[in-house]
């Protein structure tokens, strides 16, 4: 009933996207990454972006890391990017520049987990594995009424055998499709159209008035905030970026040289703090003008940042601390993270 009525409805409902017309891996591979943690309407135009710029793995895994983060420029979560250009280089060293479709081949790649397996197999291959994800555990939950929390190790556990037991009865390419668009588009998280749905009579939720409630979770993420004191420094028509290498959000990404501190700083403050004095060195550096505070939220952490303009009445060093001097015109060129990017484009 269940298998039969999902699928029934996605013939008929399902969205026009680029990838559900192909067998390729690597252009599933593509979509699956870029759409992790986004919305389709936010991704699509960056899958079209990187399908045009790099149309096989192979051209793929020949570009260069700052070319690949500019390419995926305002798509957050950085690290995606990162993975893929190692997968890319792994396909074209390790496969011959043809990108796998078996499951536990597909694991071993970098930023591939059970769910993106899943999917690139039974899409590409047909093969038998199922898909889970949040829209899968929203769709099972609540029909079949399951209150174990979805991010338990328990839970995991139960919703993973369910979704292969309703495998058995599909078949894999149409159903992993089916399930996962039933779950993003009539099974919302919020508002969903349960009046017009398809699985109302025999959903457990909607039957016990528990669609608000389901799917449990059991876990809270913690909320770190993080203050940022941007440093723009100018001299003429030049300005000092800065490469983050540390292993942290953006990394190998542009930005300005930053003083990172617990709490907001006032100006006097700012200029008083040890961070300061030892950026300026002997060069004569005076606050010009400072932004108002942006505020940058990220899944698990909340960035807010002050862009200080700096001017100089004696010439800095060319380089020094991981910063260098590029002409205003040519910053677009680097990747930089969107809090970035906003303040440049008033720059």
């Amino acid at each position: 009933m269940f298998v039969e009525e999902v699928t029934k409805w996605y013939k008929i409902n399902k969205r026009d996207l680029p990838w559900r017309d192909t067998k390729n891996a690597y252009i599933i591979w593509l979509s699956e990454i870029i759409l992790q943690q986004t919305r389709v309407e936010q991704g699509l135009p960056y899958f079209h972006k990187f399908l045009e710029r790099y149309k096989s793995v192979t051209e793929f895994a020949d570009a260069s890391e700052d070319e690949i983060l500019k390419l995926w420029q305002g798509l957050g979560y950085y690290s995606r990017a990162r993975n893929m250009h190692a997968t890319a280089k792994i396909i074209k060293n390790e496969h011959n520049g043809v990108f796998p479709c078996n499951y536990e081949t597909l694991l071993k790649l970098k930023g591939v987990g059970e769910y993106t397996a899943a999917a690139i197999s039974s899409f590409s291959a047909n093969e038998k594995h199922a898909v889970v994800d949040g829209n899968v555990y929203r769709l099972l939950s609540r029909y079949f009424g399951i209150e174990t929390a979805i991010d338990s190790t328990i839970g995991k556990k139960e919703f993973k055998k369910l979704a292969y037991e309703l495998l058995e009865q599909a078949e894999p390419f149409l159903y992993n499709q089916a399930v996962m668009e039933f779950g993003a588009i009539q099974c919302k998280p919020s508002s969903p159209n349960c009046a017009n749905c398809p699985l109302r009579l025999n959903c457990y939720a909607y039957q016990h008035e528990m669609v608000d409630k389901l799917p449990v979770k059991d876990k809270r993420t913690k909320v770190k905030e993080r203050f940022f004191n941007y440093l723009v420094v100018k001299d003429g028509t030049k300005v000092l970026l800065n490469k983050r290498i540390a292993k942290d959000i953006w990394q190998n990404m542009y930005d300005f040289p930053l003083i990172e501190t617990a709490e907001r700083l006032t100006e006097s403050e700012l200029i008083q703090s040890s961070h300061f004095e030892k950026f300026k060195k002997n060069t004569k550096l005076y606050i010009k003008s400072v932004s108002d505070e942006k505020k940058h939220v990220l899944s698990h952490q909340i960035i807010y940042a002050r862009f200080w303009e700096i001017r100089m009445e004696n010439t800095l060093l060319d380089e020094f601390n991981g910063v260098f001097w590029v002409n205003e015109d040519e910053i677009d060129q680097y990747a930089v993270p969107k809090i970035v990017d906003n303040y440049l484009k008033k720059f």
